[in-house]
């Protein structure tokens, strides 16, 4: 099942509130950084950005990352339980992150009573992902890929170009701070994946636009069908 898919069925409470967010930024006269933003969406649409992306019926590369408790959470041992949603994101500074993870927390419970795990990974300092939780009160592992080592295995991350690191510099966005000396210049585009027990990938969700996600309604009516 594909990202297009996913699309085409009825939209859920995430989508909708994404299509706000972005009519909301789409009112307001631009600004470089949101300019720089749109280029770089164009630019990585043209590039194919995602297209390597690790595919449906793949192997899930397996990882051990720490997670807002600095506890190591391993992929592997996660699936001996069920299947797993796997989904990563940029970073607390994104208010499309934000969206996302908050619709992610209301929709934990059904995702656990239907057997799966859910973890987010992102490439931000462990302290950055604690301080994340505690605001939001997730109750999921979200974990730290610094240097963005598992999401490259995933086949999901760009280089942003100096002037686009500057704008969000501007912005008191300090990728540097945020992510560590390893992430300070990539981010991963937005994905989620439905991996089974057996560690083969069922689902893949990815867009090199990150004000589009896959709403987790979605997601639990695939868990719903297995």
């Amino acid at each position: 099942m594909s990202l297009r898919q996913f699309r085409e069925v009825s939209l859920g409470k995430l989508t909708t509130q994404l299509e706000a967010l972005r009519a909301e930024r789409a009112a307001v006269p631009a600004t470089r950084a949101t300019e720089i933003g749109a280029e770089s969406i164009r630019l990585l649409k043209a590039r194919g950005m995602g297209s390597d992306a690790i595919r449906v019926g793949s192997d899930a590369p397996d990882f051990s990352l720490p997670n807002q408790n600095g506890k190591i959470v391993r992929l592997r041992e996660l699936l001996k339980d069920g299947p797993v949603v796997l989904s990563f994101y940029r970073g607390s500074w994104c208010p499309f992150c934000n969206l996302q993870l908050r619709a992610l927390q209301d929709a934990l419970p059904q995702i656990l009573e239907l057997g799966a795990t859910l973890v987010a990974v992102s490439p931000e300092l462990p302290d950055g992902s604690l301080t994340w939780v505690d605001r939001h009160s997730l109750t999921f592992s979200v974990l730290s890929d610094l240097g963005n080592t598992v999401a490259k295995q995933y086949g999901l991350v760009f280089r942003l170009g100096d002037e686009h690191v500057q704008a969000l510099k501007e912005r008191g966005q300090y990728l540097t701070a945020i992510n560590g000396e390893d992430g300070a210049n990539e981010l991963p585009i937005p994905a989620t994946f439905v991996i089974n027990t057996a560690g083969v990938v069922e689902v893949t969700c990815v867009d090199p636009d990150h004000t589009y996600r896959v709403d987790p309604d979605h997601i639990i009516r695939y868990l719903e069908s297995l």
